[in-house]
């Protein structure tokens, strides 16, 4: 039964469109990184972060979690957002300090690390005030261990720059603390030698630990809005954000926040900028700024269009063949092919189990232009990238949809160096987070459909290939049943020349005894023959 959606005041499209905003912002913030930044945010702002403010706060925690290295980079985009949107800052610093709370108490010392982290660049963005800082480091030495010590020590390592500018007096009286349980002792020798390196780093005016990278460094200073949160506040996590709730004046919020995305994103300006162009300037130039307008309107707000259409159409249908019938009637410009290929991927990863349906869609684009073929590898090294960052079932999800992308293909001799490269990195990226489970899941029933042109039987020449190739990359014991069956086979082909030689022979005696008999019976013929001839010579005679 295809489910077709059309009102958009109804439950279902709220739902649906609820989870198209969710698996968006969930893509944005996982590959953001400093590089896109700048490209990210209007996307970002594109979505209506007001009525989605819990998911993005989620999603900032989630990542920044899973890569505490690029606490920066989210702290960034924080800063940005709450420039427009305050309520989106606070609400992110409250679940933030509030998570820290919990692994202080629970003393779990990664999880507080990376919260600290994120903690020292809020503060660095000025989106947290020092306050927090300054209180966070005395309640971490008040009754110091090694692990807290250590804690603090990464802290005021991360923000030290920014609290020598901004409170010296405040930075002074940590580091007196400091040396107080360096005179105290009763600490290990390598916690000694952090405070030590901390000392010396300050020293040195903290050089390779800025405040704010210059790349990352995006708000203005008149812009900024810093939040005042003391650690022993009640706070409220406002949990309730994140799940789906019914809105009743949908479609007028959604209208309010278009508007409100086109005075953030400028487009507005830029319009009547323009007309004041036509009117000033000849029609050739007011032309050439309506087309710079198009141009910018398709890279940032269309593309989100683009994809909410995608995942609404994949979402509505449960065959892949009308999906894909859908799929193919949306107008998609030239180099928007990525825009499927990404929303497919995004849909599977975000199932609790794997779905065929997703590989079978998949594989349908694939055979109908190259193009897609291409745009399938370029995500998968984009996933590459950021595998780190993925959960298991994700990560379990996207490495069988990329298995059976690849199945549809023979690993024949005819496969490309590229191709080769490919199913090399996926295999050994499988091999290196499976293990020893990689055999397993390789040997599911449910799998062999999908891998049964990877590890062909169909030809002994094929097989070999096969075995060759996965032993050459350094996974020769996921070959062990093609190696069995090979050999099983080859036993077969030699038993089965043995009886066809062993028929040949006895053919031969077979016929050799019907010449021979046949030869017997000739020459008894002739001697009757002769036998009769005389009989009749003597009669005449």
């Amino acid at each position: 039964m295809i489910r077709k959606v059309e009102d958009k005041s109804s439950p279902e499209y709220q739902r649906l469109s609820w989870n198209a905003f969710r698996k968006s912002i969930n893509g944005l913030v996982n590959k953001v990184n400093a590089t896109n930044i700048k490209n990210i945010i209007p996307e970002l702002f594109a979505e209506n972060l007001i009525r989605g403010r819990g998911l993005f706060c989620r999603s900032c925690i989630k990542s920044q979690m899973a890569s505490p290295g690029f606490s920066d980079v989210f702290a960034a985009l924080s800063a940005v957002v709450n420039t427009k949107f305050p309520e989106v800052g606070e609400l992110l610093l409250r679940r933030i300090v509030l998570q820290l709370k919990r692994a202080y108490k629970r003393n779990d010392k990664p999880q507080l690390l990376a919260a600290t982290k994120f903690i020292a660049h809020l503060v660095n963005q000025q989106v947290a005030h020092e306050i927090i800082a300054l209180e966070l480091v005395t309640i971490l030495l008040e009754k110091h261990t090694d692990d807290s010590v250590e804690v603090a020590v990464g802290f005021v390592t991360e923000c030290g720059s920014f609290l020598q500018d901004l409170t010296p007096k405040g930075l002074q009286g940590i580091f007196e603390r400091f040396r107080g349980i360096l005179h105290e002792g009763g600490i290990d020798k390598r916690v000694q030698f952090l405070i030590e390196n901390l000392v010396a780093l300050r020293k040195a005016k903290f050089q390779g630990h800025p405040a704010v990278r210059p790349e990352l460094d995006l708000v203005e200073q008149e812009d900024q809005l810093t939040h005042e949160l003391s650690l022993d506040d009640e706070i409220d996590p406002e949990t309730c954000l994140d799940v789906f709730k019914v809105d009743a004046q949908f479609v007028e919020n959604e209208k309010r926040y278009e508007e409100l995305k086109r005075n953030i994103l400028g487009v507005g300006e830029e319009e009547e900028g323009s007309d004041v162009t036509s009117c000033s300037e000849d029609d050739e130039e007011s032309s050439v700024n309506e087309e710079q307008i198009n141009i910018q309107d398709e890279t940032e707000m269309n593309v989100v269009n683009l994809r909410r259409t995608i995942y609404l159409t994949i979402m509505s249908n449960v065959d892949f063949e009308e999906a894909g019938h859908e799929l193919l009637k949306i107008k998609l410009q030239p180099g928007q092919e990525m825009e499927l290929c990404i929303m497919l991927l995004e849909c599977c990863s975000q199932e609790r189990t794997y779905l065929r349906y997703y590989g079978l869609l998949g594989q349908r684009f694939c055979m109908i232009n190259k193009i897609y073929q291409e745009n399938f590898e370029k995500c998968f090294v984009q996933q590459y990238s950021m595998i780190h960052r993925l959960e298991t079932n994700k990560l379990r999800n996207i490495a069988k949809l990329f298995a059976h992308l690849l199945g549809t293909d023979a690993l024949e001799e005819d496969t490309t160096s590229s191709s080769r490269i490919f199913i090399k990195i996926l295999f050994q990226e499988l091999s290196q987070h499976l293990g020893m489970k990689l055999n397993e899941r390789l040997s599911e029933p449910t799998m062999q459909d999908s891998l049964e042109s990877i590890f062909p039987k169909d030809n002994p020449k094929n097989t070999r290939f096969s075995i060759n190739f996965f032993t050459s990359i350094g996974l020769r014991g996921i070959t062990d049943n093609l190696r069995e069956y090979l050999k099983n086979t080859s036993m077969l082909i030699m038993q089965q020349q043995k009886q066809d030689g062993e028929l040949e022979g006895q053919s031969g005696t077979s016929s050799s005894s019907l010449e021979s008999e046949s030869e017997s019976s000739t020459s008894k013929r002739k001697r009757d023959m002769k036998k009769q001839h005389r009989t009749k010579r003597q009669r005449r005679d």
